[in-house]
């Protein structure tokens, strides 16, 4: 069933058919921590409230992951959904958009970048926008299509729905900011858990169909350098492969803050080109994921 959501949304995506009429899965898990949110992110005790938000959603999402799977020949509903919940073509679209905007200026690819991407992106130069691009493709390879793959397979749709819901939570309510840092932090440190072994196989993952084991030493050192203890592995295994600087400096919310350089003595100035062969670099690497759970299918079978 994994190998063949994961062929399904290679070829079909996100199409704009469907989720203009309907409102995509994601779409619901973040309306369900928006209300949350209202409703519990008050007063005293936020943190134990927040742990309680969070356990009404993996509650939830376990529950109907499980009703979903046991629905008889429900096998076409949880491969359709994988499929939806995994996000390797849509990830490629977006970072590809990042590279044929900035093409046609930087003007265009700040724009471009701003939609996936967090940090400030007025007066980006070009190879800050590249950077944060290629960034964000690493980060969101683990994220958006290997963690959910790894949890699938682990634990069924049931554990695809809880890790999907956890990631959701962290991306809205999990900052440490004056509304959010007692609330969110059970949902921050639980997608830090969920993601924990995920973002080590993507590191994995990126140096074996690259054949780059030779770079396996430096991984864990760049990756100590990034501020999570998750996102700087798949980084600081693609920075080398394509043998780029990641990181560093970066403006937040208007003040800039001096993160250190990802394979330091990597190119720093990359552009659209990079972009693409970061692309290209995702690509092999579902081919490769694509390759491993086919075999461990065929395995089961024997």
């Amino acid at each position: 069933m994994l190998a063949l959501a994961l062929v399904l949304d290679a070829i079909f995506g996100e199409p704009d058919w469907l989720w203009s009429r309907l409102p995509h899965p994601a779409v619901l898990m973040g309306r369900a921590v928006g209300a949350l949110d209202r409703w519990l992110n008050r007063g005293a005790g936020r943190r134990a409230k927040g742990v309680g938000a969070v356990a009404l959603l993996v509650g939830g999402a376990w529950a109907l992951g499980w009703g979903l799977a046991a629905i008889p020949d429900g096998g076409v509903i949880e491969v359709g959904l994988a499929a939806i919940l995994l996000a390797q073509r849509s990830l490629l679209e977006h970072v590809r958009a990042v590279a044929h905007a900035l093409r046609r200026g930087v003007p265009e690819g700040r724009a471009a970048v701003a939609m996936i991407v967090g940090r400030d992106t007025e007066g980006m130069t070009a190879p800050q926008i590249a950077r944060a691009a290629i960034e964000s493709a690493a980060e969101n390879l683990s994220d958006g299509v290997v963690a959910p793959a790894v949890w699938f397979a682990v634990a069924g749709l049931p554990g695809m729905l809880v890790y999907k819901a956890v990631n959701t939570a962290d991306s809205m309510i999990g900052y440490r900011t004056p509304r959010h840092e007692a609330f969110g932090w059970a949902a921050a440190r639980l997608d830090d858990a969920l993601n924990w072994i995920p973002a080590r196989l993507t590191a994995g993952l990126i140096l074996l169909v690259h054949g780059a084991w030779r770079h396996a030493p430096q991984v864990p050192r760049d990756a100590r350098l990034h501020r999570s203890p998750n996102a700087g592995w798949p980084e600081a295994a693609l920075a080398p492969v394509l043998g780029i600087a990641l990181a560093g400096p970066r403006s937040y919310a208007g003040r800039l803050q001096e993160f250190p350089w990802v394979n330091a003595a990597g190119r720093r100035d990359p552009g659209p080109d990079e972009i693409e062969r970061a692309c290209a670099a995702l690509w092999r690497c579902w081919a490769g994921l694509f390759a491993i759970a086919a075999g461990l299918a065929l395995l089961s079978q024997t």
